[in-house]
């Protein structure tokens, strides 16, 4: 049996894409995770966002170690490809309300005291 190509990355969204993806994160304690085929083999891989584009298209953004130097840093693959498995979900439901997912608070306004 023939081993599934890489997966494929998607490259950031840009102004001529149409509107900003709705992007829904996870806290950062329970995120769920893909399996992704980096370099002819598979890689477990934290899901820090997955982006639903305004042209149906799914990207998920994970937080990887693309070599196997234990090195990891964040790449995004299109959903679905033969290289993205699914290796478990997370009990906590995704949001796109910042400051409740996987995404900073945002921070306090500033305000001049007298």
């Amino acid at each position: 049996m023939a081993q599934p190509e890489d997966s494929e990355e998607a490259r950031p969204w840009r102004e001529g894409d149409g509107a900003r993806p709705t992007v829904w994160t996870w806290p950062l304690t329970d995120p769920p995770a893909l399996w992704v085929r980096r370099n002819g083999g598979w890689r477990l891989a934290a899901v820090a966002a997955r982006q639903d584009w305004s042209d149906s298209r799914t990207a998920y953004q994970v937080l990887i170690d693309t070599d196997g130097t234990t090195s990891k840093s964040h790449r995004t693959f299109w959903w679905p490809h033969e290289g993205l498995r699914f290796a478990h979900r997370s009990a906590a439901e995704p949001t796109t309300e910042a400051g409740r997912g996987g995404e900073p608070p945002r921070p306090p306004r500033r305000v001049k005291l007298a």
